[in-house]
């Protein structure tokens, strides 16, 4: 007998500890090498940890729902396939098991194909492997052709709450590792941080007139839409370089001032709030930014986004303007020291010249801890990125 061990993926330094979903094979069942044994979610993530080869699951050290942390075993798989007789099928693993080794690979995908396959939405099962054994190939992936689109389904940890309205129904359902973090995060910044918020109103119509004049040329050149974050990134760059307070943080009684921009872009998923980085902002191209906040956007809903995606940061930026918003306050992301909220752009009445005329008008706001910024930076600040979209131009001239 040849017994392996699956373990828990190595977490991050910032994650402790990590939660056990469900198993997605029981003892005695046959696994494939590189298939997805459970999921892991922890309180940024959801991590999938595959077989490391194939054989019987032989044994499940940690069941459903049990916190775990790295390297921490929890299951146990008999390459040999012969581990299978303690489980309660226990009678018929036998045989299962002697043919393990020597079975079909038909329908169990490579790496590189589950992932071609995975994208394209193609079960490998559908798919006539060419390689040793009926395996797909990266060169079957490519070939396959993808179903037909359907809805997208809610991820099996996150369903839709399903309460009747008859009578006076109440449902109680455990908060996920990621709300209960976020929730207790949020408590930190509030208790920890001297909150303060300053507002302003941007006038967008000439963010708006640039946009309309490019996006199509844009998005055949670049493969993206163009959209208004990158301009919105682009903005606050330019401020926190001329008021670097902003972009700093507080350790306990030190501040340190970064030479970098970490911006994070906080986005919706099915799990909860998450706040994606992008690396050196200051660095990127529009096109650039567009396309790491469309790929955010995606592995956000299918929980495919990675620890070191979710760790650090300078500043962030909360978009609540796609949902409606018209203002809100932002909490900050500790340890940083001020974030952004934006808002839905509306036609507004204003004054220009002397002349009432209508104006595509966001309001601004930007909380920042008055501990260590003043109301002077943090009101300039916001002023600067102001000036930058109302004057777009500017930001090519780095103005």
């Amino acid at each position: 007998m040849a017994i392996i061990d699956v373990v828990v993926p190595q977490l991050s330094e910032s994650v402790s500890e990590a939660a056990l979903l469900n198993w997605k094979k029981q003892p005695g069942e046959a696994v494939a090498a590189d298939e997805i044994l459970i999921e892991i979610e922890t309180d940024k993530v959801v991590l999938e940890v595959p077989a490391p080869k194939a054989g019987v699951l032989s044994e499940i050290v940690r069941g459903d729902g049990s916190t775990v942390t790295s390297g921490e075993l929890i299951a146990k798989i008999d390459t040999e396939g012969k581990g299978a007789a303690a489980a309660p099928a226990a009678a018929a693993a036998p045989a299962a098991a002697a043919a393990a080794p020597a079975a079909s690979a038909a329908g169990v995908a490579s790496p590189a194909a589950a992932k071609i396959l995975a994208e394209k939405g193609v079960e490998a099962s559908s798919v006539e492997g060419s390689g040793r054994g009926g395996r797909v190939t990266k060169g079957d992936a490519l070939a396959a052709e993808a179903p037909a689109a359907k809805p997208a389904a809610a991820p099996a940890a996150v369903q839709p709450l399903q309460l009747s309205l008859d009578g006076r129904p109440e449902q109680r359902v455990p908060m996920s590792r990621l709300r209960a973090r976020v929730a207790e995060r949020l408590l930190q910044s509030q208790s920890e941080n001297a909150i303060l918020t300053t507002f302003n109103e941007i006038n967008m119509k000439a963010v708006i007139d640039l946009r309309n004049k490019y996006k199509e040329r844009f998005e055949k050149e670049h493969g993206v839409k163009l959209g208004f974050m990158s301009f919105f990134v682009k903005a606050v760059v330019a401020a926190l370089k001329k008021y670097p307070i902003l972009n700093a943080s507080v350790d306990g009684k030190d501040i340190i001032y970064h030479g970098y921009f970490d911006i994070g872009i906080a986005v919706g998923s099915p799990r909860g709030l998450v706040v994606p980085i992008l690396r050196n902002a200051d660095q990127l191209s529009i096109a650039e930014i567009e396309k790491q906040i469309a790929d955010f956007g995606k592995r956000a809903s299918e929980g495919k986004l990675g620890l070191e995606e979710l760790t650090g940061g300078t500043f962030s930026i909360s978009n609540g303007g796609v949902f409606g918003s018209m203002f809100s306050t932002p909490i900050i992301n500790p340890p940083q020291a001020a974030i952004l909220g934006i808002h839905a752009t509306r036609e507004r009445p204003v004054v220009e010249n002397g002349q009432v005329v209508i104006r595509p008008i966001n309001y601004f706001a930007m909380s920042y801890d008055h501990r260590i910024i003043d109301g002077r930076e943090a009101v300039l600040g916001l002023v600067a990125m102001k000036e930058a979209l109302e004057d777009p131009q500017r930001l090519l001239l780095d103005l």
